[in-house]
């Protein structure tokens, strides 16, 4: 499984766009690869302003293939202005996970 996030920071104001153009990234992700898992929408906790966009794949392969042919389409139909602080991209190792509340145990 492969992981990308990116890390900004986004001023209130521009949250909803913020919301609304992720949900646009993903259903195009959905649409338009075999090789998408999801998507999450995070907010750090003890940090003002902001948020993460994490994209799952099956593999890395599958993220760049779409990036390479949708990212600029995309980039030019979002509205939220947001500045970007930092791309990761995770590989998956470990796992565990409780499948009947479908939550992962402490």
């Amino acid at each position: 499984m492969f992981t990308h996030a990116v890390l900004f920071e986004i001023k209130p104001g521009e949250v909803p766009y913020y919301r609304k153009d992720s949900i646009m990234w993903a259903r195009h992700a959905k649409k338009h690869s075999k090789g998408f898992v999801s998507y999450h929408t995070v907010k750090r906790v003890d940090v003002e302003n902001q948020y993460v966009s994490i994209y799952r794949w099956k593999t890395r392969n599958h993220h760049d293939v779409f990036m390479k042919e949708f990212h600029d389409f995309l980039v030019s139909k979002s509205k939220a202005k947001v500045k970007s602080l930092g791309y990761y991209n995770l590989k998956a190792m470990d796992n565990v996970r409780d499948w009947k509340t479908h939550s992962t145990p402490l």
